[in-house]
């Protein structure tokens, strides 16, 4: 498992900066996380849709947010920060302060890696790269995708 975490951890901060590395402009750096619309969270994301697939964990959930977040990781926050990331063995979920941003991420990985699936659901993104989540069946990541479009349209 730790090699797993470690390799999200790893990609995750290589995103990153290959996100905040290829912006031409500028982008002010992000305002502290009193803009984040209270509810869903990564986290109880995680626990919901585990709930809605019929399982009672999604597999090792592990709070990885400082692999996709400047300000987590102790550095200058960036407009191009997630809120949180976890990962599962199943799937990672990231979280963002706005639905522009998580598009942001899903762009910039599939110019990356045509290979990567990455579905976003407003301001979050489902990840299936880890190695234990390429098990993951399309059936299982569709529902997934799914069940969390019902979760944030309940917000």
């Amino acid at each position: 498992m730790r090699t797993r975490t470690t390799a999200a951890a790893i990609s995750g901060a290589a995103l990153l900066l290959a996100l905040v590395g290829c912006s031409s402009t500028p982008e002010p750096a992000a305002k502290a996380s009193s803009s984040q619309p209270a509810g869903l969270t990564a986290k109880t994301a995680a626990a919901k849709l585990a709930d809605a697939t019929g399982v009672t964990t999604l597999g090792d959930p592990q709070d990885n947010t400082n692999s996709c977040s400047n300000k987590a990781a102790g550095k200058e926050p960036h407009a191009n920060d997630c809120t949180a990331l976890v990962t599962t063995d199943t799937v990672s979920i990231y979280e963002f302060d706005k639905s522009t941003v998580a598009a942001t991420w899903v762009k910039g990985i599939s110019k990356a890696s045509t290979n990567a699936d990455w579905r976003q659901v407003d301001r979050f993104v489902l990840a299936f790269g880890a190695r234990d989540q390429a098990l993951t069946s399309d059936e299982r990541r569709d529902e997934l995708e799914q069940a969390l479009g019902s979760l944030v349209a309940k917000q």
